[in-house]
């Protein structure tokens, strides 16, 4: 009985140790600046877990940047192409994103967090970008975005749901600075 109590002791251990050291090649795998790409843009979001708020509030935070990055692009990429002629292309390189809102506990009232959008926590961006026409830069810049008044505007129907007010911040700032310059 003694060495059937060993045995499945070892067991587990060694069933453990995969675990973790899986669980570790993932953590690694995620603290890698994730790239995304759709159409004539692509973006770089460095060091994604230093960000100010991209915090889900249910499922795992790995899916859930995953998705915001993914929709971010997917958006951009349709409103930059109103904007940017055919040869041209938008490179970005984010360095901090706060989503509209706030992340609230909810002590049990349900299993995940709730975001409470109210004025006094707006969406807010910074990031590096550049245009080129086939492989020549023609325009490039930095930019922290904010939209204090983001609750107050109207809002674009087109955007969906979800990431509305970041959406409406980059929507504006390709039609106000970036449009007048091409």
């Amino acid at each position: 009985m003694k060495q059937y109590t060993w045995v499945t002791f070892a067991v587990t251990c060694i069933f453990s140790a995969s675990i973790y050291a899986a669980d570790a090649d993932e953590s690694k795998q995620e603290q890698a600046n994730p790239v995304t790409e759709k159409g004539i843009v692509k973006i770089e979001w460095q060091q994604p877990d230093d960000y100010r708020d991209i915090k889900a509030v249910s499922g795992k935070q790995s899916r859930y940047e995953k998705s915001v990055f993914e929709k971010l692009t997917k958006e951009l990429s349709r409103d930059a192409a109103k904007v940017l002629k055919p040869n041209q292309k938008l490179e970005m390189l984010v360095t901090d994103v706060d989503l509209a809102g706030d992340v609230r506990p909810t002590f049990g009232a349900t299993p995940s967090d709730i975001r409470v959008v109210k004025d006094i926590y707006p969406p807010r961006i910074t990031f590096s970008y550049r245009v080129l026409e086939g492989e020549q830069v023609i325009i490039a810049g930095n930019e922290k975005l904010s939209d204090l008044g983001f609750m107050s505007s109207i809002r674009s129907a087109s955007h969906s749901e979800s990431l509305r007010h970041e959406m409406k911040l980059l929507e504006d700032w390709l039609k106000k600075s970036i449009a007048p310059r091409l």
